[in-house]
This record gives structure tokens, C-alpha cells and sequence, in this order.
């Protein structure tokens, strides 16, 4: 299964009112493991920028000057994000901006739903947890994900810490320990010092069952597939996954 975290910052709220994306950032994870895939570009929106969206992102006018417009990188995002499932929170402000590049674009589609599905992680947030906040900086301190250099918004720095809060959010598992994520990345798009990476953020660890637990997962899979006509749908994801790699 391939998802793609997705985060987008933005000249100001309503793509409606002619606001435009400044910066994509996208984390690919496949079969529920982070692979160090990254799309990631900055965008010259051809407007000004609102106040408040700049304290937000501290993205500004003339450092975008100098950089693409979307349907110059529009063919090469659609490529990465292709067949996937988007995780995004609030996935409707994402897509609502992507939607309107791509029709300004004069994109065949003009859609993103043509091009993959959308999970949004807000919502599942607000099912978990009713009631409570749910933005990114108070999911990470429910869940213990590091999220300590979120000085400010950052598209590639967001899609990140979401990446690694859907996985904790989704596994059962509270407080995971971290360690040091690996400085061998590879990135599709563009780079750039005002990206704020987070090469020195901890990076999940999946902690390891015993083999107690292996035996007893096991047996339950031989329970199931001996009564189940098709067999167990773990080992066949287990098998697909063996064949893949």
C-alpha cells in the first residue's frame, strides 16, 4: 500500500479570492514504512502574500521570486502522488488549493481525485479524540511525537512530523521510543535552506514483538485461515510484500 503525506502552504485562505500555493511538501510511505521518498518545491504565486499568512509561515515574496511557477513542476507532483492514498489534515484546504492550481493550470483532470485518494487525518483525529484539540502540535504531545523545531509552518517539515504522527496514531502503540533518523534521504524536487528539514528530528522506532507474541500472532493467523475460505488476509499482504521486495 502506497500513501503520500501531503502539506501545502499558501498565500492566504481562499484559493476563491485568487490565493495560490507556495510550497509542496510530500513524505512517501509504503506498506506503513516511511521510504525517505520526498517531493518538495517551493512556488512563485505571481500576488502578494498576506500579512498573516507570512507570521504563519515567514515564507516571503522576494524569496520566492526567483522560483517556478506550479504547471512548471505540475507534471513531476502529479507523478509522485499518482495511484497513491493522500494522508492530509484537513484535507479539505489541501485539495481545495491543489484543485485550483491545476484548473488554472488547464490540467486535463483538474482534479485531484483523479489522480489518487485522500485520507484526512483531522477527521480521524476528531473521531479518536472528540472534544479534545486536535492540530498538529497538540497531537504530537498526546502521542509523544518530536516536534520541537516547529518554530514556524513548514510544508516538507509538516508532512514529516504528520507522517510520523499517522503511523503512531494508526499502530496501537503510545510513546514509541526515537532515535536519530537517517541522513540518507532521497528527494524529489526542489531543496532549499529555507525548507527548515528535519534531518535532526528523531525518527520513529517500531518497537520489536517477542517471540511469545510472533508464536501467538501466528497460531491466530492458522486459526483464521483454516476457517476462512479465502485464508488469512495478513499472510497474503505478508506474501505480496516478500514477492515486492
Amino acid at each position: 500500500m502506497r500513501q503520500v503525506v501531503l502539506d501545502t502552504e499558501t498565500t492566504g485562505l481562499d484559493p476563491a479570492q485568487g490565493h495560490r500555493v507556495i510550497e509542496i511538501g510530500c513524505v512517501e510511505i509504503i506498506n506503513r514504512k516511511l521510504t525517505k521518498k520526498h517531493f518538495h518545491c517551493y512556488l512563485n504565486p505571481d500576488r502578494e502574500i498576506d500579512a498573516a499568512a507570512l507570521e504563519v509561515h515567514g515564507i516571503s515574496s522576494g524569496f520566492l521570486a526567483d522560483k517556478p511557477r506550479f504547471y512548471q513542476i505540475e507534471e513531476e507532483f502529479l507523478e509522485f502522488v499518482r495511484g497513491a492514498e493522500l494522508i492530509i489534515h484537513n484535507a479539505p484546504f489541501d485539495i481545495g488549493f491543489l484543485d485550483a492550481e491545476l484548473t488554472r493550470s488547464g490540467a486535463k483532470s483538474g482534479q485531484m481525485e483523479d489522480y489518487c485518494s485522500v485520507l484526512d487525518s483531522l477527521v480521524m483525529a476528531r473521531q479518536k479524540h472528540p472534544g479534545q484539540r486536535n492540530n498538529l502540535d497538540a497531537l504530537c504531545k498526546r502521542y509523544g511525537v518530536d516536534n520541537t523545531q516547529r518554530d514556524l509552518h513548514g510544508a516538507l517539515l509538516d508532512a514529516e512530523i504528520l507522517a510520523d504522527l499517522y503511523l503512531v496514531m494508526t499502530s496501537g502503540q503510545r510513546n514509541l521510543l526515537l532515535k536519530e533518523e537517517d541522513e540518507d534521504t532521497q528527494t524529489s524536487g526542489q531543496q532549499n535552506s529555507v525548507q527548515r528539514s528535519i534531518k535532526a528530528r528523531p525518527n520513529l522506532r517500531v518497537l520489536q514483538a517477542t517471540k511469545e507474541e510472533l508464536d501467538q500472532h501466528a497460531n491466530r493467523l492458522d486459526e483464521i485461515a483454516k476457517s476462512s475460505a479465502d485464508g488469512a488476509l495478513w499472510r497474503i499482504l505478508e506474501n505480496a510484500s516478500d514477492t515486492v521486495n
